[in-house]
């Protein structure tokens, strides 16, 4: 995979998971596995990470050169963060095993693209 491609497919995957978070959280929650219904402040935590993945996608896509990567240096280490969180959540039994599996799966999916964007620049 070519670094525009790349940096398309991480901005595109940002972008809807961070507005979907956003926008709809109860059910971008649910989507993964999660019970927001269990814990009434889910919503709340859901939008801060929405935000997160927007601003990261915004950085990416509005800058160029070294700027850009350190946009997505900090994007690689919040996916590399989250997926950590999504096994720990697994191991400490407060993850479904299942819901564990999505979210890790998907932070190493970012994790990926952004690994073929920097290593491409």
């Amino acid at each position: 995979m070519d670094q525009k491609s790349a940096i398309s497919a991480l901005i595109g995957l940002r972008v809807a998971v961070g507005v979907a978070s956003w926008t709809t959280p109860r059910l971008a929650g649910k989507l993964f596995g999660l019970d927001a219904s269990a814990n009434p402040q889910s919503p709340y935590l859901a939008r801060l990470f929405g935000v997160r993945d927007v601003a990261l996608a915004w950085g990416a896509l509005s800058t160029e050169g070294e700027t850009q990567r350190q946009w997505l240096t900090a994007g690689l280490a919040c996916d590399a963060a989250d997926a950590l969180a999504g096994f720990a959540g697994g191991r400490g039994g407060y993850l479904p095993k299942v819901t564990s599996v999505l979210v890790t799966g998907t932070a190493l999916a970012a994790v990926a693209l952004g690994a073929a964007a920097l290593r491409e620049q």
